[in-house]
């Protein structure tokens, strides 16, 4: 039985990692693409981890052609350390909602399927719904602004609450295209920054990409590689701006802001940009179009603590609930 969905960059995180062998996390398995492809090209085992329990139902119609080489486990990747219980020779992350998710209506994810509006990646915590109806105003034109850089966030969020209570997504994409004009040809659904950033701010995503981040860096072995996809700018610039501080490539000071010390690189970057899809995917998997694929390979020196200051981490203001 084959997954559902194809993963975004897969032929070119294989190469970028080649050859893989060894034990690998999968730390958003989702539909098991990534896990699947790490293991048909030599990785000896496999954890998947996902927040979401409904994925590992899924999978059980595959996962036993691969025994005990593939080890599914609940959680977050943002303990994949812990849950792993073991050194790596690989960590790969596919970060964002997956096209599985957007295609279940009942999840709530997607503004062009009416649905509860839930918009959990697991099955605990506070809602849409539950926080859209009892934030401030003001707490939903920065989630907007900030994590959706929605430049009507705060005409949207006085609609928001003038509407309240809401409950399906439906009702929240018209409330959003009801503040906005109406899109060109080409352009974008007017709702799907505001979804974008109701879905980081319901799942703590940026929270969470940072202490993922830091968990892969404490499990890989010298010579393990991280591999993340990402598809949106705030998530690539989190990541790119990971990668480069702790391999000490973010730049040296200047006659004003002399350098600091610096730890001995935790990472060394393989390749100087990102890497995107080619002809071939773009023209199959429309949806390529906006992942990018950032890799970097463990050094020997010991794991640091991270500066989230320097990660450009959007900040939502302290006031507000």
């Amino acid at each position: 039985m084959s997954a559902p969905h194809v993963p975004v960059l897969l032929a070119p995180l294989l190469r970028a990692v080649a050859p893989v062998s060894g034990v690998w996390v999968d730390g958003t398995f989702g539909a098991g693409g990534y896990a699947r492809g790490l293991l048909e090209a030599g990785a000896g085992r496999v954890i998947g981890i996902d927040r979401d329990p409904s994925v590992f139902e899924m999978a059980r119609g595959w996962a036993d052609e691969y025994g005990d080489r593939l080890r599914m486990v609940q959680g977050t990747f943002s303990d994949l350390d812990s849950l792993a219980g073991e050194k790596l020779d690989g960590v790969v992350l596919d970060l964002g909602v997956s096209s599985m998710q957007l295609d279940q209506p009942e999840r709530g994810f997607s503004f062009l399927r009416d649905g509860p509006l839930d918009m959990r990646m697991g099955q605990d915590g506070p809602s849409a719904a539950d926080l859209l109806n009892e934030a401030e105003e003001s707490r939903i034109a920065d989630v907007l602004y900030h994590y959706g850089e929605e430049r009507a966030a705060r005409r949207i969020a006085r609609a928001i609450v003038a509407a309240r209570p809401l409950t399906r997504t439906a009702e929240l994409a018209d409330v959003v295209q009801s503040c906005l004009p109406r899109p060109k040809p080409g352009q974008s659904h007017p709702a799907t920054r505001s979804f974008q950033a109701i879905r980081i701010w319901v799942n703590d995503e940026f929270g969470q990409l940072v202490a993922g981040l830091s968990a892969a860096e404490r499990a890989l072995k010298p010579g393990g590689h991280l591999a993340v996809v990402s598809f949106h700018s705030l998530e690539d610039r989190i990541v790119k701006r990971f990668m480069q501080t702790r391999a000490n490539a973010a730049g040296g000071g200047s006659r004003y802001a002399p350098e600091a010390k610096q730890d001995a690189p935790a990472f060394k970057l393989p390749f100087r940009r990102a890497i995107g899809a080619d002809e071939a995917e773009l023209a199959a998997n429309p949806r390529a179009r906006s992942a990018f694929l950032r890799v970097a390979i463990r050094t020997d020196a010991p794991g640091g603590r991270v500066d989230t200051a320097a990660l450009g981490l959007p900040q939502l203001p302290e006031s507000g609930r």
